[in-house]
C-alpha cells in the first residue's frame, strides 16, 4: 500500500511515494520552468494521473503542500509566487483525476511541522513550532496535537509580526519581521546600508547592490565584512524576539528552525536562544528546546505524506 506526497514550491514541484508505514520509496523534483496559472495545475494533476496509473489500487491517499494559503472550506489556494493562483481550485482539479482516492491540501508551513512530527525532530510532540525562514517567513504551529489554522486558514503568518517601530510603508508587502530577517530581507537590508552608509567598507562593496543575495551576505560575514556583521547581528535579534513571542503565546515543547536560511544560520541557534530568553515568559523559556529541522529541505514533502496518511488512519 502506498501514499502520494506532493510539495509545490515557488520554482519546483517535488513528488514522493511513501509506504503506509512511512518508508520513502521514491522522490522526484520537477522544475516549474516559469509555469503560471493552469499550467502549474496541469503539472500537478499530470503527476497524480501518472502515479494512479502506476500504483493502481495500492495508492491509498494523496497529500499536497502549497506555498501560501490553503482554504479548507473551498479547496482553493492562494500562492503569491505563482501568477494566477489568487483563488486557484486545486482540490477540485486533483479530485477530478484522483477519483475515489482521498486528497488533503495544506500550507507548506503546516506541512513542515507535520513532517517533523511524523519523522523529524518533533516526534512525540503535541505542542511544537516550525519556524521557516527562506525567501519569506512563516510558522507551522502545532497546538495540543493539532495544526493551528486560524479562522481563515492564515494562522502562522508570522512574517507580519510587529517587531520594530514606528510603522513604515515598506512593511506593507511582506510584514516587519520578514522585511528584516527573511532571506530576501537580508539581501534588501544589505543593499539599503551599502547605498546609504558609505562609511561601511568591506568585501560586499566589491559587488553592485542589485547583485547581492543572502548567500553573499553569509559569505561576507565569514570575512568579517562590517555590513554583513551588522545585518546578521540584527537578524539574530529579530529571530530571538519573534521566537520569544511564540514561546510566550504558545508554550511549545520545541521550536524547530528550517527553511533555506537555516541552513547557514543554524550555527546561531544558541545566540537566538539567548536573545529569546531575555524577552520570553521565563518559565516557558527554560522548558522549550531549540532544534534544527531533522528533515531539512524535505520537511514539507514528509508533511504532505503525513497529511495523506491521516486520511486513511486515525492519528
Amino acid at each position: 500500500m502506498s501514499i502520494l506526497a506532493i510539495d509545490l514550491g515557488g520554482t519546483k514541484l517535488a513528488v514522493a511515494l511513501f509506504s503506509t508505514l512511512g518508508e520513502l520509496r521514491s522522490k522526484e523534483v520537477i522544475s516549474l520552468d516559469k509555469r503560471t496559472g493552469t499550467w502549474v495545475g496541469e503539472l500537478i494533476t499530470g503527476q497524480v494521473k501518472k502515479y494512479i496509473t502506476s500504483e493502481g489500487s495500492s495508492l491509498q491517499s494523496i497529500g499536497v503542500s502549497v506555498p501560501g494559503i490553503s482554504r479548507r472550506k473551498t479547496g482553493t489556494v492562494w500562492a503569491p509566487n505563482i501568477a494566477g493562483w489568487e483563488d486557484y481550485p486545486l482540490m477540485r482539479e486533483i479530485k477530478q483525476v484522483a477519483g475515489a482516492v482521498p486528497v488533503s491540501i495544506d500550507s507548506d508551513r503546516a506541512c513542515c511541522i507535520l513532517g517533523e512530527q511524523w519523522q523529524g525532530n518533533a516526534r512525540g510532540c503535541q505542542d511544537a513550532i516550525f519556524l521557516s525562514v527562506g525567501t519569506g517567513i512563516g510558522a507551522g504551529i502545532l497546538v495540543d496535537g493539532h495544526i493551528l489554522h486560524g479562522a481563515h486558514d492564515i494562522g502562522g503568518s508570522v512574517g507580519w509580526m510587529a517587531l520594530h517601530k514606528p510603522f513604515q510603508e515598506k512593511y506593507i508587502a511582506c510584514g516587519c519581521f520578514e522585511y528584516y530577517a527573511s532571506g530576501e530581507g537580508i539581501a534588501k537590508r544589505t543593499r539599503e546600508i551599502l547605498t546609504t552608509r558609505p562609511e561601511y567598507r568591506g568585501t560586499l562593496n566589491n559587488l553592485s547592490p542589485e547583485q547581492i543575495t543572502a548567500h553573499h551576505v553569509f559569505s561576507a560575514f565569514e570575512d568579517k565584512d562590517p555590513v554583513a556583521v551588522k545585518v546578521m547581528g540584527d537578524c539574530i535579534e529579530f529571530w530571538g524576539m519573534a521566537v520569544a513571542n511564540l514561546i510566550s503565546i504558545f508554550n511549545p515543547e520545541k521550536i524547530i528552525f528550517g527553511g533555506g536560511v537555516f541552513g547557514p544560520a543554524i550555527k546561531w541557534i544558541t545566540l537566538i536562544k539567548e536573545e529569546a530568553t531575555k524577552w520570553a515568559q521565563p518559565i516557558s523559556a527554560k522548558l522549550v528546546s531549540f532544534e534544527p529541522s531533522g528533515l531539512r529541505g524535505d520537511a514539507a514533502i514528509y508533511g504532505a505524506g503525513f497529511l495523506a496518511l491521516k486520511n486513511i488512519q486515525s492519528i
